[in-house]
């Protein structure tokens, strides 16, 4: 078993990224995730919310290879928790969390280390995807916003010419 840990602290609140993280896939960014089940969300009574989720994934691997599955050798649990940052409630904080378990195979360590190495190496991407996705939620937000304010100005000043 292998443990890959990481911080990131984003300097959005803490709704805005979990929104982002919950809409995250799929993105045009990282092609290979092309699909998300939710297996279970909840809320905890101390508020805090608690997704599972399933990623399906397509790596573009040989079609000599597709039929070679790696599932039964190589399991990944991973823990991304966001959380308000201590002393900045407008920023938020991702722990990421990954335990690797390699079984059944002679080079368990080797497999172990190499996704150790390929998640990590992802993190920052994954990070680029967030602030994507954020991008994106605020331009909606933005012209939502404007298009409300539009039709609310409307019947307004329409009402206000006809009175007069």
């Amino acid at each position: 078993m292998k443990r890959w840990n990481s911080e990131h602290i984003f300097d959005h609140p803490r709704e805005t990224v979990t929104t982002a993280a919950i809409q995250k896939y799929p993105n045009p960014l990282n092609s290979s995730v092309v699909g998300v089940d939710v297996l279970d969300r909840h809320i905890d009574p101390s508020g805090k919310l608690h997704s599972h989720r399933l990623l399906s994934t397509e790596w573009g691997q040989p079609s000599i290879v597709n039929n070679i599955s790696l599932t039964n050798m190589v399991s990944v649990d991973e823990r991304l928790t966001y959380k308000l940052h201590s002393q900045d409630l407008e920023k938020t904080v991702l722990t990421q969390e990954a335990i690797i378990t390699a079984k059944g195979v002679s080079l368990s360590s080797y497999l172990g280390g190499l996704t150790a190495s390929t998640i990590s190496s992802n993190a920052n991407e994954v990070r680029e995807v967030m602030e994507w996705v954020i991008h994106k939620l605020n331009a909606e937000t933005k012209e939502l916003t404007a298009s409300v304010r539009g039709s609310i100005r409307r019947p307004m000043a329409a009402a206000a010419f006809v009175e007069k």
